[in-house]
């Protein structure tokens, strides 16, 4: 029989998914079962979400690969821990290098976008303080899948199939290696067609044998230099050689009762902190429509706020306690009115993406988040490796006088964002969006349904989505409630519905119960993905 993986004419449900003794969620099946089955062999949460990580690269290189970068909160013994592998811009990438060679602007692909990668980096530091298996081991089955194939999900086939034209509209060699890599027949991998990467294999045996200094100091990082080189890059091996992630103090704000916890930037979370501070401060709404317009202004307001100062920490002009301060917020909420507005930014001074959450039965947790940002990320392949490049360093900004400018060993405005919920000094559980500009907004969206609207976390993830583009338009997906949505537009928003829900972000959620200890988690209907429990 012939089938069309992507045709559903009839609603599907999923039910929220318990588990006792550990859970993985993740955005595709097969890197979830790695999670579980590294759980099952004694890991951890953080050894089962390094190994889900690394297959990850693997089985859904549409979104993310071993040239990601990664941001992680972790909970071990009581108390949150932070990691930043963010990469920073090549010492060689200045603006007068990039205005030099013809560019206004930074370009989305090629290898001139392309900053340190963190996610090797990420995985062997997180194996470092708090794994408890071999860290070669944790790598095994990402390396096994890499060699011996898998059978292509649906949703990552559409990713990829739109990989192919976007990149199939340029003539430079230096694409070859993606599709010598990525469409060996000729063609995205459709669904259920057979797809392997010996070179994707041998990479990722050298980080696992190396602990990542192959990808840093050794081989790969010579190949990588010589690729850069090659095609006009401005990365070295003596930028990869000088990188380490950050062990950062997560940031929150109290929403409901709980505590909402971040990165600090470069990362983006700030703006979800800032809209789910500004809804703190208003009274409860009188009918559903005012709660929706709520939510979405705070959210445009809080993404003005990011857009204008989030940067590389060190070298923004509001520090973190000024965006998150509470009076600021108040004024931010007093801007929400009954209409909608263009939102500004306020002045805070006083005076293709993964997402992947585990759990364990000591009671660690983790909340990870890889990405080469725009699908494949830059169209890089260092030939002969198949490791993919990402490409972030396309959010800088020329401009000299912008917060966001490029300099040197910078590190650029961020989208991925790992969240993670506590209450009263105890882990709830993590909780993420991916998919771009949509993370801060997807993530409103499930914290707000599930402490506002009391949705467990499947039904959080199942709910219409909404995403600000700009100004006052809003996106919906095509099953939006219409009542909602004209009642929207009676506000002044724009409204535009849209067929195809896969850029309104793909989420999972872990909870786990205080007093039980049980756990509950969901994963995204637009998505390939699964929840395994233990």
């Amino acid at each position: 029989m012939q089938h069309d993986a992507l045709y559903y004419p009839s609603a599907s449900r999923r039910m929220a998914t318990f588990g006792k003794r550990g859970m993985v969620a993740t955005s595709q099946p097969l890197a979830a079962q790695v999670g579980i089955s590294i759980l099952q062999q004694g890991g951890n949460a953080i050894d089962a979400a390094i190994a889900t990580a690394a297959a990850l690269t693997v089985v859904e290189p549409t979104s993310n690969g071993i040239g990601s970068d990664a941001f992680a909160i972790v909970w071990v013994d009581g108390k949150l821990h932070g990691l930043n592998a963010s990469g920073p811009a090549p010492q060689a990438a200045t603006i007068e290098a990039l205005k030099a060679l013809g560019h206004d602007a930074i370009p989305n692909h090629g290898m001139l976008p392309v900053t340190v990668p963190g996610a090797p980096a990420a995985w062997a530091a997180l194996s470092e303080r708090f794994g408890k298996l071999p860290f070669a081991e944790l790598l095994a089955p990402a390396i096994a899948l890499a060699e011996e194939g898998f059978a292509v999900t649906p949703v990552i086939h559409q990713m990829w199939e739109e990989a192919f034209h976007t990149y199939s509209a340029y003539s430079d060699t230096a694409f070859k290696p993606w599709f010598d890599t990525f469409t060996p027949n000729g063609h995205a991998p459709r669904p259920g067609e057979l797809w392997s990467s010996p070179d994707h294999a041998n990479s990722l045996k050298a980080i696992a044998d190396t602990k990542a200094e192959a990808f840093y100091k050794g081989e790969l990082a010579e190949a990588i230099d010589a690729f850069s080189r090659e095609h006009g890059g401005l990365l070295r091996k003596e930028d990869l050689a000088a990188y380490q992630p950050e062990w950062v103090e997560p940031i929150s704000v109290r929403y409901k009762g709980h505590d909402i916890w971040e990165i600090p930037p470069n990362g983006s979370g700030m703006i979800v902190l800032q809209a789910l501070g500004m809804l703190e401060h208003l009274k409860p709404a009188s009918d559903p429509f005012e709660t929706l317009h709520r939510r979405i202004e705070a959210t445009k307001l809080a993404y003005m706020d990011g857009f204008k100062h989030i940067t590389e920490r060190s070298e923004m002009l509001p520090t973190t306690e000024q965006m998150l301060d509470d009076r600021y917020l108040k004024t931010r909420a007093a801007l929400i009115g009954e209409q909608a507005v263009d939102p500004a930014h306020g002045n805070p001074l006083q005076g293709g993406t993964v997402y992947l959450a585990t759990a364990d039965d000591e009671g660690n947790m983790v909340s990870f988040i890889q990405s080469n940002f725009k699908g494949f990320g830059s169209g890089m392949v260092v030939a002969g490796t198949g490791i993919s490049l990402q490409n972030r360093g396309w959010s800088f900004s020329l401009d000299p006088q912008h917060p966001n400018a490029l300099a040197p060993g910078k590190r650029t405005y961020h989208t991925i964002i790992p969240g993670f919920i506590t209450k009263d000094n105890q882990a709830v559980g993590p909780f993420g969006v991916m998919g771009g500009y949509m993370q801060p907004q997807g993530q409103v969206q499930v914290v707000t349904a599930m402490l506002d609207d009391q949705l467990n976390p499947q039904a959080a993830l199942d709910m219409p989505r909404w995403k600000w583009t700009a100004g006052k338009t809003i996106e919906v997906e095509a099953d939006f409630p219409n009542h909602l949505a004209l009642a929207l537009a009676r506000r002044g928003h724009n409204i535009v519905k849209v067929a195809d829900s896969i850029s309104f972000g793909r989420g999972q959620i872990i909870l786990r119960d205080p007093e039980t200890g049980v756990l509950q988690g969901g994963t995204e209907p637009r998505t390939d993905g699964a929840v395994l429990p233990l």
